[in-house]
């Protein structure tokens, strides 16, 4: 059996095989009637997934009362998530792709755009990183890929 959508990368000249990558992003300082609209989180975060080269399945968006929206855009590639805090200009946003296709550091510079965050910050992951010599996956903790506070 073949693993699907492997992720390889080289590390220190090592070649190293992972799943997915996840990228859990904060932004800081967004405009607040951006967070507080279902309509733009919700086809932000469809053009996000898009925009990284991701495949949609399906997509389901709730706005709260007084405020705040939160979302998922669910892609065969894995998910794209959210939750706005409007009246603190912040949303945390989560981006997991499995395979090489998609990037999610694209989806993230488009959001980091489009909601007009002052700051933004994210730290990448590792997810289901594979042995190998016996192709299957190592029980040890993901590992952090990046992180990035600008």
């Amino acid at each position: 059996m073949a693993i699907t959508s492997p992720f390889t990368a080289f590390e220190n000249g090592k070649k190293e095989i992972h799943l997915g990558q996840h990228v859990l992003a904060e932004f800081f300082d967004c405009d607040p009637n951006t967070l507080n609209s279902l309509e733009k989180v919700e086809k932000y975060m469809v053009d996000a997934a898009l925009e990284c080269g991701a495949t949609i399945v399906q997509k389901c968006f709730h706005v709260f009362n007084p405020y705040g929206v939160s979302g998922v855009v669910i892609i065969s590639e894995s998910h794209l998530a959210i939750h706005t805090w409007p009246e603190l200009g912040y949303a945390a946003v989560d981006l997991f792709t499995c395979g090489d296709k998609c990037d999610p550091k694209v989806s993230y510079e488009f959001l980091r755009k489009k909601f007009n965050s002052k700051k933004a910050t994210f730290t990448e992951l590792k997810r289901g990183i594979i042995n190998e010599e016996t192709m299957k996956v190592m029980e040890k903790p993901f590992e952090i890929m990046q992180q990035s506070i600008d």
